[in-house]
């Protein structure tokens, strides 16, 4: 029988191991599949990241909370995850931008959050033994009931969790370009093309709308279970396909539908979860990583440049064995996962990591240049 720690808070894994810490942030006992974000900051851009969704996130930086919550940097309009595991929660908030605290965004949002954990000792936990389920409380719950808890979750491949996320109805995106986001008109350097965008809504993050709108006139963001035929009906130059959560296998009416967009000879362009989808809707394999890839420092090589961008990622599966019809364009330095393909005939290229970099460098933002690229080409020929 595990001993039983004496904090306030506990965080039980499935291998039955236990973390104790102070709670932060609301009360409750949540329970989901436990990974690790490697960025120094972006903890509020991490919170509300769809792609987060069904999971614990333990932060491996070791001071959190400093410069608050600035909720012009949400990615969506609340925290997405299930629980938050940080070393030590700021006391101080100390940043002009900011509107509230970790701790009170977090009590406003019903996030249950430990503070003082070993989030060293936890990371080597997920590092070896894989995402574990697990699952946290602030309740006094005993171990013993934590750890069974956890072994009775569900696996993440067998929760639809992007019918959580997706938009309810589809929309145009005409949110204005202004300076207070990561950069403002400097980094996104409007370019406006006459174009039109159909962005299919997997969990997209706000951010990846803001560089589609920054650079084409018209954004029309549709739920995840739009019928192909509906997305073409509004006439789009380019079809976009954005991050989300869980297992991409499971979305086998999504992988359908994307088969008859490309039917259509579309420019495509997939992030993330999107990326996925294009691969398996042409044949590849899709397959989960040990402990995924979640932070904004992960170096990925351009294979026809070889260029090295570091980049950031939020995934746990990743894709292998493509037909011969797609190429690699980009594989990770640390672990050799593909990380871009493209159709050597179609206007068709995905990628796996995140070039809209909410949090993280912006080495790869210029791959929304080439999407807009692409469907002007497709203009231009058509004319």
């Amino acid at each position: 029988m595990p001993s039983e720690p004496s904090g306030t808070g506990l965080l039980a894994l499935e291998d039955g191991t236990v973390f104790e810490g102070e709670p932060f942030g609301a009360r409750g006992t949540v329970g989901g599949e436990i990974v690790f974000n490697t960025g120094l900051t972006g903890y509020v851009e991490v919170l509300t990241d769809p792609s987060y969704r069904g999971q614990i996130v333990v932060m491996t930086a070791p001071h959190i909370g400093n410069y608050g919550v600035q909720l012009d940097d949400l990615e969506s309009s609340k925290p997405q995850v299930q629980g938050f595991v940080v070393r030590e929660l700021s006391p101080v908030v100390s940043n002009w931008r900011a509107h509230l605290s970790l701790d009170a965004f977090l009590k406003q949002h019903g996030v249950v959050g430990l503070a003082e954990v070993d989030t060293r000792a936890l990371t080597l936990k997920i590092r070896e033994r894989g995402a574990l389920r697990a699952c946290l409380s602030t309740e006094g719950l005993s171990a013993d009931e934590l750890i069974a808890r956890a072994r009775a979750l569900p696996a993440i491949s067998e929760l639809d969790l992007v019918s959580n996320v997706t938009c309810p109805r589809a929309g145009s995106w005409e949110e204005a370009l202004e300076a207070r986001w990561h950069g403002g008109p400097a980094l996104f350097r409007p370019r406006k093309a006459a174009l039109h965008v159909v962005a299919y809504d997997f969990g997209i993050k706000r951010h990846i709308l803001r560089h589609l709108r920054a650079r084409v006139e018209r954004v029309t963001v549709v739920p995840a279970d739009t019928p192909a035929k509906r997305a073409l009906a509004l006439e789009p130059d380019g079809i976009f396909l954005s991050n989300g959560p869980g297992d991409p296998a499971r979305l086998t009416q999504a992988i359908r539908e994307v088969e008859k967009l490309l039917a259509e000879g579309l420019p495509v362009f997939g992030i993330c979860l999107g990326h996925q989808l294009l691969g398996l809707a042409l044949g590849a394999k899709a397959y989960k990583l040990k402990f995924g890839h979640h932070g904004h420092n992960q170096p990925v090589k351009d294979l026809k440049t070889g260029r090295v961008e570091v980049t950031s990622h939020n995934h746990n599966f990743a894709l292998r064995d493509l037909p011969p019809e797609l190429e690699v364009t980009h594989i990770n330095l640390n672990d050799d996962t593909i990380e871009g393909l493209a159709h050597k005939r179609l206007p068709v290229f995905g990628v796996q990591y995140h070039p809209e970099a909410a949090p993280g460098p912006h080495d790869s933002t210029h791959l929304f240049d080439r999407f807009v690229e692409r469907m002007l080409a497709r203009t231009r020929a058509r004319a």
